[in-house]
């Protein structure tokens, strides 16, 4: 019996019993005293009933709309996972795949119906099987999501360079249910990033996120993203307790710079000249064994030149760290010229004092001092040129 029909039912059995006792009440030949009393508790009782019934209802229609509602929900989800522009899939722990979405398919150039009940594992070369079911095993033990880069095998054999990240489920005691796996396609990435080692053409950067600063902008950094110097010049630095700015480090086209590279609280970066970044993300960097091994370099150059700026704020003398400062600017941006080597972006005594690590009073005398013995002279521009530092 569905809740409709037991409403009914329970609204005409209450109309009977109060025609009953209705009746029962108005007869003059019968006693109200007369009336038993079980007659008047199965009145009352039946009007229970119909209260009850009704509540019933409503609470009955509350769940047909929860129900609609999670229905469409997860009809929606269900899109989202179908129609998106990664591979999903999702195994058992044993890696078994037991739901797969269009892209994946594609990827394994199969159907989902193929997909499902194979083993993951057999879309792995055989070489490198025993590797993946040792990282699934370390997987298992572990409450992180893993990102794997490996090789995939299409049903016709070919193979591609793939990104997995995998995700383990658990229940609620804590126990491993089912693994969750995201699947990329980073063959063509790389192949395009070997080639912008090669090449640093504007038609090659078009693929990537470029951002344009003018001069004195600050950037805004973003710490899932590494930033890469195309074009300029930035300049890094933080702030001590005292308020007072502390020089870094100058970005030079090649170099890359980024709060992912710091454990700075305060890291600032400015344009020293009309710049142009190219961003990349650390997830995508981690990924791509290429665009690291690329990157690898830029990083140790930040590294070194870091270090040299420690060893100069390390002098006791400021005079020594004022020459020492001017010859890593020598290498780092300097340009030949007929009267000496010119710093190509224009630094103000301010910016010298930091990296000095002294004040910018003291810097001016010092520069004063330097320009009368024609140790360093200034361009048009107020660049500095500097002819010998012996």
């Amino acid at each position: 019996m569905n809740i409709e029909k037991f409403i009914q039912r329970a609204e005409v059995l209450h109309k009977r019993l109060a025609d009953l006792y209705q009746t029962a009440s108005v007869l003059p030949w019968i006693p109200s005293d007369l009336l038993p009393d079980a007659f008047k508790e199965l009145y009352s009782t039946s009007k229970i009933v119909q209260l009850a019934a009704e509540e019933l209802y409503q609470q009955n229609e509350e769940l047909i709309q929860t129900r609609n509602w999670l229905e469409a929900e997860r009809q929606h989800y269900q899109d989202l996972f179908e129609l998106a522009p990664d591979g999903y899939l999702i195994t058992n722990t044993e890696g078994i795949i037991q739901e797969a979405n269009h892209t994946a398919a594609k990827l394994f150039n199969v159907s989902k119906n193929f997909l499902v009940g194979k083993l993951i594992i057999n879309f792995v070369p055989l070489e490198e099987r025993q590797q993946v079911c040792d990282e699934l095993i370390q997987l298992s033990q572990s409450g992180r999501a893993k990102e794997l880069l490996i090789r995939l095998q299409q049903s016709h054999g070919e193979l591609f360079d793939a990104a997995l990240t995998v995700l383990v489920v658990r229940n609620l005691q804590g126990k491993a249910t089912s693994l969750r796996w995201m699947l990329r396609n980073i063959s063509q990435r790389q192949s395009f990033e070997s080639a912008v080692v090669k090449n640093h053409s504007s038609e090659l950067f078009s693929e990537y996120p470029v951002h344009k600063h003018s001069k004195g902008e600050t950037i805004p950094l973003n710490p899932l993203v590494i930033c890469y110097v195309y074009q300029g010049l930035v300049k890094l630095s933080t702030y001590c307790e005292t308020g007072e700015e502390v020089l870094l480090g100058l970005a030079t086209a090649g170099m890359v710079f980024g709060t992912s590279l710091t454990s700075l609280n305060v890291y600032q970066a400015i344009a020293l000249s009309d710049v142009k970044l190219v961003s990349l993300y650390v997830a995508e960097v981690a990924a791509s064994p290429t665009l690291s091994h690329t990157l690898l370099p830029k990083i140790n150059h930040r590294l070194q030149q870091t270090e040299s700026f420690l060893v100069i704020s390390g002098r006791r003398r400021v005079q020594e760290r004022l020459h020492y400062l001017l010859e890593l600017l020598k290498q780092e941006i300097g340009e030949t010229v007929p009267d000496g080597t010119r710093l190509s972006v224009r630094l103000t005594h301010e910016d010298i004092a930091s990296a000095c690590c002294t004040t910018r009073v003291t810097i001016t005398r010092l520069m004063g001092k330097l320009q009368e013995q024609g140790v360093i002279d200034l361009d048009l521009k107020k660049h500095i040129i500097l002819r010998a530092l012996d």
